[in-house]
């Protein structure tokens, strides 16, 4: 095991022995018997921007992974530990997104509440890793990408507003109004999503990207997606799957591909070189928002901007038809990492 292995470790069973963490509602240091807002942590952009929408003023958010972080490779710091540890609840994806955060996690959960948001989803809908095989046949925990399915994603909320409602149930009332707002605005983009993508033409309905996260993308709106890598980035694409895109490519005629903004673009790049090599031009249509959100404070560094962002830059690299603004009018074309 590696020396920064064990000091995690130890920072986490030292932590955990302690039985840290503030209790929710206690006095404000003041003196003054005000409940303090509850100090919660998340994992990833995704969860953290369902959170913070249900949970608004009553609560303060924590978040490990920021934008262009891998959650699939991330392994949690001395300070990451820290602040879980400090917390009053912890939210995370699940499904093994957080892969290397899992033992963390688990060892967390023995002394205060952590809670995968995924657990709301009927196990019945989620995906395989191969989208070639009968759901949940091929990957015991399921493919974990399920905020690329906005209908899936919305389904999360219930359960924060209820967990939130349990830590601070004087303020139920308004984690329930906050959600059920939220959850409308959620179903307005699947219904702008639904509308862009079906203006693509048939043939040209192909999503292929870095790596197999957009499988739910693909179902929920009608995209033939092929992911270069496997369901985690730490799988290693071969060229005989190489191989088998750029057939794909030239055969449908489709001229644009795309990288995403936490995986490195190297085997995108070498799909681009393969087409060219049998006289096909492929161009990059873009950046897509995959295992994190674009930067903080930026439109597309929140849910509904990240997911407005590829909707829109798929259907207008594919031939489609979208405003550049896309389903708000804010769109601006961010995708550094």
């Amino acid at each position: 095991m590696k020396i920064c292995q064990i000091g995690l470790l130890m920072v986490a069973g030292l932590s955990l022995g302690c039985g840290s963490g503030k209790p929710t509602g206690v006095s404000g240091g003041d003196g003054t018997g005000a409940a303090e807002k509850l100090q919660v942590v998340v994992t990833v952009g995704m969860v953290g921007d369902l959170v913070r929408n249900v949970g608004g003023d009553q609560i303060e958010v924590i978040q490990i992974c920021g934008a262009g972080v891998d959650p699939h490779l991330y392994m949690p710091t001395r300070d990451d530990v820290q602040d879980i540890m400090e917390s009053d609840a912890v939210f995370y994806c699940g499904l093994m997104l957080e892969g290397k955060m899992a033992d963390t996690l688990k060892k967390v959960g023995r002394r205060k509440p952590v809670f995968a948001v995924t657990d709301a989803i009927d196990r019945s809908r989620l995906m395989s890793g191969d989208a070639s095989q009968p759901t949940g046949q091929s990957e015991a925990h399921g493919d974990p990408h399920v905020w690329n399915d906005i209908s899936m994603w919305s389904q999360c909320v219930d359960l924060i507003r209820d967990k939130l409602t349990e830590l601070a149930p004087e303020h139920g009332a308004q984690f329930a109004e906050n959600a059920a707002a939220y959850q409308a605005e959620l179903e307005r983009l699947h219904a702008y999503g639904l509308r862009v993508i079906a203006t693509i033409p048939e043939a040209s309905r192909l999503l292929i990207t870095s790596h197999d996260a957009f499988n739910y993308f693909g179902r929920a709106y009608g995209v033939d997606v092929r992911g270069i890598q496997g369901i985690s980035t730490e799988s290693e694409a071969g060229l005989q799957q190489i191989n088998a895109l750029v057939d794909l490519l030239i055969r449908r005629n489709v001229k644009a591909v795309f990288v995403e903004s936490s995986v490195s673009p190297k085997n995108v790049e070498a799909l681009i070189e393969g087409a060219a090599s049998q006289g096909h031009t492929v161009t990059k249509g873009g950046t897509l928002f995959s295992d994190a959100m674009g930067r903080e404070g930026s439109y597309e560094g929140t849910y509904i901007g990240m997911l407005d962002h590829n909707l829109t830059t798929t259907a207008r690299a594919l031939g489609g038809q979208a405003d550049p603004g896309g389903f708000q009018g804010k769109l601006s074309g961010q995708t550094e990492h």
